[in-house]
């Protein structure tokens, strides 16, 4: 990653730490103040008198807190999806416009961003132009065969698509764990070997691990 890469990345990082800091803060904040509007509402009328509010501005206190409290969860999220992206980005020292696609879309298919990234990785090395010598290409390596049945009308120019790549990728990966009952060893060996080879090799009793999947899966 260039000097400047890691500058900015390091100074994003500096404020997402301040940004969680002062969400923590507030989150203590709103958590004494709907405690105590929570006990106000549950007594009597006049235990709200004892904490100077009226019933109706109890509620409407309590309805603005849960409101907040709304607001910093997503705001939670958003820090979290943030790191993650940083921390990324700097494992596999690519690009975070890059690092984000891989991992905004490997959670909208349902896949681990720890494994759309090794997968990433392993197939093309993080190269956008990868082609393969029996044609598989993009980061994914798709094979237009099998992009088809996901896109009926892509062609191999859209298949260098960052989005439309890493998208049908994981989605094959995805309904191949579903085809092997959630079982992501054999989905990642059918990826590489093809669904058939590996069902034809369970079905004889055999083993057709090869090594791809233990890479894949860190092991």
């Amino acid at each position: 990653m260039r000097r400047t890469d890691t500058e900015n990345s390091n100074s994003r990082t500096q404020r997402l730490v301040t940004r969680g800091g002062l969400l923590l803060g507030a989150v203590v904040v709103l958590g004494g103040l709907a405690g105590l509007v929570e006990r106000a509402r549950a007594n009597s009328d006049g235990a709200f008198g004892a904490v100077g509010l009226t019933p109706a501005e109890a509620r409407s206190t309590l309805d603005s807190l849960e409101s907040l409290s709304g607001a910093l969860a997503v705001s939670d999220l958003e820090l979290t999806r943030a790191r993650a992206i940083i921390e990324y980005s700097a494992i596999y020292q690519i690009p975070s416009d890059l690092s984000a696609a891989i991992y905004d879309i490997a959670l909208s298919e349902g896949i681990n961003p720890a494994i759309g990234f090794r997968l990433v990785q392993i197939e093309s090395s993080f190269k956008a132009k990868a082609r393969s010598s029996v044609g598989a290409i993009g980061y994914t390596q798709l094979m237009p065969a099998t992009a088809r049945f996901y896109m009926p009308e892509i062609t191999e120019k859209m298949l260098y698509d960052r989005d439309i790549n890493l998208r049908i990728g994981f989605r094959f990966l995805r309904q191949l764990m579903a085809r092997f009952d959630g079982n992501l060893h054999y989905a990642l060996l059918a990826y590489n070997r093809g669904p058939v080879t590996v069902r034809e090799i369970l079905s004889e009793g055999g083993n057709p691990a090869n090594g791809y999947a233990q890479k894949v899966m860190g092991k």
